[in-house]
């Protein structure tokens, strides 16, 4: 199908777009890397009347160290963060799960904060940002606010993203020395979403775990951490027994809904395996 006709916009500055996404309101919609929302528009599912290009706002784009934080400019693309020589060494989750995203022509037009603020279960960055401890910068006419990726998802295509407001930066403190980490994600072929997926970051002190973060990806309305499964590892080692404890009540916190990449109770066991996998590579590189 062909999009309905609307206007476009090209802003230069980051104020010039929170203008023009104030002025026209519910009717605009941001173009980032345009590979959800010009699908969308194809199919009439959206059907804006102004598109508002972010392409253009260099002050969006970058990836630098500051403090004890990594910040990285929502309109980044995949092959920028996979390219990263700071995140290949401060923050490798990002670009495991980056290098797993689509094929190679999306990853280069896809974008960071495209892919978060869009909402979907099926988007890959949400489970790595509750996995990282993230927040979000969002700008919009009545200033700036800065919001923790944990809640930030609220449900399919549903965020904590006002009307009028831009995802601008995403901000990760950087991982402890000797952290592990590792996003195991299972698709039919190159270029699909996950049928189900888990991200891990993992810390251990004197044999038993200190710290643990899992997230999982398309296995409930939203990516989500499994809170049980991390309260399950606390202060024990990471064996076969309780890595099958952490597998048991990550799959207990799923709902997934039955699709062409299979019925709940594949998805689930599938969620199961991923957790165990991460958390079993996760272990594998942390220093212990």
């Amino acid at each position: 199908m062909i999009p309905r006709p609307f206007d476009y916009y090209v802003p230069r500055t980051l104020p010039e777009a929170v203008a023009l996404l104030s002025e026209h309101g519910d009717t605009a919609k941001l173009l980032a890397g345009g590979h959800s929302l010009l699908p969308m528009m194809k199919l009439r599912m959206a059907e804006p009347s102004q598109l508002i290009d972010l392409g253009k706002l260099a002050e969006l784009k970058g990836i630098r160290e500051a403090g004890n934080e990594i910040r990285i400019g929502a309109m980044t693309t995949e092959n920028e963060l996979i390219w990263s020589g700071l995140l290949q060494t401060q923050c490798p989750l990002i670009v495991e799960g980056a290098r797993q995203i689509s094929d190679p022509q999306v990853r280069y037009r896809g974008t960071l904060g495209g892919d978060i603020s869009h909402g979907d279960p099926g988007n890959d960055h949400p489970a790595l940002m509750l996995a990282l401890d993230a927040s979000f910068v969002l700008v919009g006419t009545s200033g700036e606010r800065v919001v923790p990726a944990d809640g930030f998802f609220l449900g399919t295509y549903m965020t904590l993203l006002e009307p009028g407001e831009i995802l601008t930066e995403i901000r990760i403190p950087i991982p402890a020395a000797g952290s592990g980490y590792c996003y195991a994600k299972l698709k039919r072929k190159t270029g699909d979403f996950a049928t189900a997926a888990a991200a891990v970051t993992l810390r251990m002190s004197g044999g038993t775990v200190a710290d643990v973060r899992i997230a999982l990806t398309n296995v409930a309305e939203t990516a989500f951490r499994a809170t049980g499964a991390e309260r399950s590892l606390l202060g024990k080692p990471i064996d076969e027994q309780t890595i099958a404890e952490a597998a048991r009540q990550a799959m207990a916190a799923c709902a997934p809904v039955a699709d062409l990449r299979g019925d709940v109770e594949y998805k689930t066991a599938m969620a199961g395996e991923m957790t165990r996998r991460a958390l079993a590579t996760a272990f594998s590189r942390a220093v212990h």
